[in-house]
């Protein structure tokens, strides 16, 4: 479904701030695939989110999206069949609009010609929808979103994205900026409507727990490199310390190659 080949990003190259972000990353991604991605500050996480994304095209290589190389084909373009949602919850919704409003213009991907009206009949529709919440917004539909808690706001977020039916949806910590309670309900939300709908999704955290306990595969990114990609039964048999003696591992052998070769 999704498919990176060889894929650099390098920042400011050829100066003395040079930073090579992301390195020869080959990645293949199949629908369906719930992945989560956990690393270090720097290690190249929302670099390789902007770049799936279109928000950076990169230095070389080439991203395939359902076989078409859509390595340079603009964000704009993109956020037609890619949802993203940020750590910010401010980011996913217009404050100075109603939540129906905001739904609207989620639910046409902005307004199109025709315009499809706020009927009675769509009102009904997204009542039913923000049900889904149990956070009663199904009775605020005409209040503007900013009177919204970080947490009614990402989980309205959450919502409209999959209304929107996405090819691939990308979560950059989404509930990093949430206290504990709402984190763990929209955390929960998100699996459940990833699991309903069978959503191909990529989400990073740095909550080591999380990435073991939720999707069927597990990323680690360090340096701009995938350094281990388990899945299935491998994957349900991690633990914190587990992953912790891996990463170890892997990093030693990379740097007794490193003196090998230098000797």
């Amino acid at each position: 479904m999704v498919n990176l080949e060889h894929v650099n990003m390098i920042f400011n190259q050829g100066t003395l701030d040079e930073n090579h972000a992301i390195k020869k990353i080959n990645l293949t991604i199949h629908e369906s695939d719930f992945i989560t991605i956990i690393g270090s500050n720097g290690a190249g996480k929302t670099t390789l989110f902007n770049l799936i994304a279109g928000s950076f095209r990169p230095t070389s290589g080439k991203i395939f999206i359902n076989k078409h190389d859509v390595t340079r084909v603009p964000e704009h373009k993109r956020a037609r069949y890619i949802g993203r949602i940020f750590q910010n919850p401010l980011l996913g919704t217009a404050s100075n609009m109603s939540i129906e409003d905001n739904m609207m213009m989620c639910y046409d991907k902005g307004f199109k010609w025709p315009l499809i009206r706020l009927s009675k009949k769509m009102r009904s529709f997204f009542k039913a929808e923000l049900s889904k919440l149990n956070m009663n917004l199904e009775e605020r539909m005409k209040e503007n979103v900013r009177m919204l808690s970080g947490g009614q706001r990402q989980a309205l977020t959450l919502l409209m994205m999959v209304m929107s039916k996405p090819t691939l949806i990308l979560l950059d910590e989404h509930t990093a900026a949430l206290d504990p309670k709402n984190a763990a309900l929209v955390l929960s939300m998100t699996n459940d409507f990833i699991e309903e709908n069978k959503l191909t999704t990529i989400m990073i955290t740095h909550n080591m727990s999380q990435a073991i306990e939720f999707g069927n595969r597990l990323l680690m990114m360090d340096e701009g490199e995938i350094i281990l990609d388990v899945q299935g039964k491998v994957k349900r048999k991690l633990t914190i310390e587990k992953l912790v003696k891996k990463f170890h591992e892997i990093r030693k052998h990379d740097f007794e190659s490193d003196e090998i070769r230098l000797a």
